[in-house]
């Protein structure tokens, strides 16, 4: 593109984003002395996203640190590939940053500062050193620490526009277990590789039948043997592409059922036929498998009483009172009536104190631990938590099979993130359809 013709495109740019004619005759005034003078080089613009606008430079940024993140082995595209790939990306990044500024969501430096700091501590290092190894591998480091407040913002956007609207019953729960409870071993996990063909709101018969033909095409290019990491890196159009599609381990709940119907008969390394959803096409492929074990956790049944402090009776009083009814016990006084009549906590106190099995872990940090050191039977001393005052009883310790409702506890999650998954991908896509955008790199290559 010549110098004047950049000129154009910026002044085409300006004259959209500001109102003050004066102002634009003076840059223009400027800019043109400066291409005369052959004294600067202007960025071209390759994106309009609403009001804001996406440069070259910022692309190549965007794409020199892929690059670099990724590593001289990594599976990429080729560079035309690769830069439409991520052009798309960061014009969806800027639609949902927009969506969040204008609902007041931003991301402090603080806070900013703090996810810096854990992001290096998981590398193992401090922020300095994290710091020498981003610029070892030729990393901005305030670019990629604005990248991060993105994510984050992203990440705070997705909250609010869908996780926070998801509700799963247990009705529902209940129907996946029972519908799939026949389909596939219970105990099976996948690693699978996604790629989408999306659809647009309302498809055309054309729009069906070119989406067709393309998902018909990756379809045979992948059972044929190429890298299904580089097919949807180069072609997949769900936001997990340039990850070549990795959706991580999943089980059966977390997939539509079409889906998990589809993996039925797939082992690991299989390629699945062409689904298609309301998003689009699918393709799939098996990475890997794995299987659960019984989930075994240790509970304990315990059962205490409670003495609360006040204004009217100091510690030692209440100390006191605790020992005098501990040695009752001793002598063979009912724990349960004695309960009943002084614990003052009125959860258990009607039930003779008597706290149920339970794991250890759900009790405050002081009680868990009195409840370590004591044997089965053993009736512990007076001791503090941040309720009040207590003496404690252990009655018996198992080691339960929670795998029910541990299962019940992964359904309800993978029930929420796929309605999370499905609704965002929807989300997304309307509010792109919705949204004014101008891609110059498309119309570069058409």
């Amino acid at each position: 593109m010549s110098n004047y013709k950049q000129v154009f495109v910026v002044m085409k740019n300006l004259i959209r984003l500001t109102i003050n004619p004066i102002l634009c005759a003076l840059i223009f005034t400027a800019a043109m002395t400066a291409i005369a003078n052959e004294e600067i080089l202007i960025d071209q613009i390759i994106a309009v996203v609403e009001d804001d606008i996406i440069t070259e430079n910022e692309l190549i940024s965007r794409i020199d640190v892929l690059r670099s993140q990724a590593g001289r082995s990594a599976e990429l595209p080729s560079a035309n590939v690769l830069a439409a790939q991520v052009l798309e990306r960061m014009i969806m990044e800027r639609l949902q940053t927009s969506w969040g500024a204008r609902r007041g969501i931003q991301i402090d430096d603080l806070s900013l500062d703090q996810a810096m700091r854990n992001l290096a501590r998981r590398n193992n290092l401090d922020l300095n050193d994290f710091r020498q190894a981003l610029v070892r591998q030729n990393i901005d480091y305030i670019t990629f620490r604005e990248q991060i407040r993105t994510e984050m913002i992203i990440s705070q956007v997705h909250r609010r526009a869908i996780e926070d609207n998801i509700k799963i019953t247990d009705k529902e729960i209940d129907t996946l277990i029972e519908s799939q409870k026949n389909q596939l071993d219970r105990n099976l996990e996948y690693r699978l590789a996604h790629i989408l063909i999306q659809l647009p709101q309302d498809p055309s018969a054309s729009d069906i039948q070119a989406a067709r033909s393309t998902i018909d095409s990756l379809h045979e290019r992948a059972i044929s043997g190429e890298s299904f990491t580089q097919l949807a890196i180069a072609y997949s159009q769900a936001q997990d592409a340039l990850e070549g599609g990795d959706l991580g381990w999943r089980n059966r709940e977390q997939l539509p059922n079409v889906f998990a119907k589809a993996l039925a008969d797939m082992q690991a390394g299989d390629v699945s036929d062409v689904l298609r959803s309301g998003s689009g096409f699918h393709l799939f492929r098996i990475i890997d498998t794995r299987g659960h074990q019984k989930m075994m956790v240790e509970q304990v049944l315990t059962r205490h009483i409670l003495i609360r402090s006040n204004a009217v009776r100091d510690e030692q009083e209440i100390i006191t009172s605790l020992n005098n009814l501990r040695n009752r016990i001793i002598n063979g006084e009912s724990f349960s009536a004695l309960a009943k009549a002084h614990s003052e906590d009125p959860g258990s106190s009607i039930n003779g104190g008597d706290l149920g099995w339970a794991s250890p872990n759900v009790y405050d940090p002081a009680f868990r631990e009195k409840i370590a050191s004591l044997s089965v039977n053993q009736l512990s001393e007076p001791f503090k938590t941040k309720f009040g005052w207590h003496i404690l009883e252990l009655q018996g310790k198992r080691q339960y099979d929670n795998s029910e409702q541990a299962r019940r506890n992964q359904v309800r999650e993978f029930l929420r993130q796929r309605k999370i998954e499905e609704e965002r991908e929807l989300w997304q896509r309307q509010l792109r359809d919705e949204s004014y955008i101008e891609n110059r790199l498309l119309e570069d290559n058409s």
